[in-house]
C-alpha cells in the first residue's frame, strides 16, 4: 500500500462543491458552545455533501478563528444560516415537509442502525448542547429521536464525533 497524495484524492474545488448535488440532509446545531465542535461539524458536512447547516441559539457563527481552525475552509463550502430560535426553525422546516430527527438518548428512541431512511425524503438532524443535549422542547417537536448505541461506561460522545457517526450512517442509507 501507498498513501495517496493530495493531488490523487479527487477533491472538488470550492465552486465545484457549491454546484455539486447534495444529499437531502440538513444539520441543526442546537446551542453548541464549543467553537472546535462547530468547525468539526462543518468539515464533516463538507465530506458528506450535506445540504446546509443551521446554527441556533448560542452556537457561534463564522468567521471565527477557532471555528476556522477545525473547519479548514468548510465554512466557505457548506451553506449555513444562523437562526436564533431552534423551535421556530423546526416549525418552518416541518411546514416544508422536512422530517426532524433529534440525535438524543430518549424513551422510545430508535437505534441508529435500525432507523430507516425513506428515499426522496429530506431530513434535518438536530445535534444538541455538549452538556444538556437537545432541548426537551425540540425533542418533543421532532418526528424521530435516534440514538447511537453505546456499550461502555460513559454513554456520552462528543458532539462532533456523534455528528460524524450519524452523517456517515445517513449518507450510506441515502446514497446506497
Amino acid at each position: 500500500m501507498r498513501k495517496l497524495k493530495n493531488s490523487e484524492l479527487g477533491r472538488l474545488e470550492v465552486e465545484e462543491f457549491k454546484k455539486a448535488d447534495k444529499i437531502p440532509l440538513i444539520v441543526i446545531l442546537d446551542n453548541i458552545r464549543s467553537l472546535n465542535n462547530i468547525g468539526s461539524v462543518f468539515r464533516t458536512s463538507d465530506a458528506f455533501l450535506i445540504e446546509k447547516i443551521y446554527l441556533c441559539g448560542i452556537t457561534a457563527k463564522p468567521p471565527h478563528k477557532e471555528i476556522h481552525k477545525t473547519a479548514l475552509g468548510a465554512t466557505e463550502t457548506v451553506a449555513w444560516e444562523y437562526v436564533d430560535d431552534t423551535l421556530t426553525l423546526i416549525k418552518k422546516l416541518k411546514d416544508s415537509k422536512i422530517k426532524i430527527v433529534s440525535i438524543e438518548q430518549a424513551e422510545n428512541s430508535t437505534l441508529l442502525q435500525d432507523f430507516k431512511v425513506v428515499k426522496n425524503q429530506k431530513y434535518a438532524i438536530v445535534m444538541g448542547n455538549e452538556v444538556k443535549g437537545v432541548q426537551q422542547e425540540v425533542v418533543t417537536q421532532s418526528d424521530f429521536c435516534v440514538e447511537i448505541p453505546q456499550f461502555g461506561t460513559k454513554h456520552s460522545l462528543n458532539i462532533s464525533v456523534s455528528c460524524g457517526i450519524v452523517l456517515w450512517d445517513f449518507f450510506k442509507k441515502i446514497k446506497y
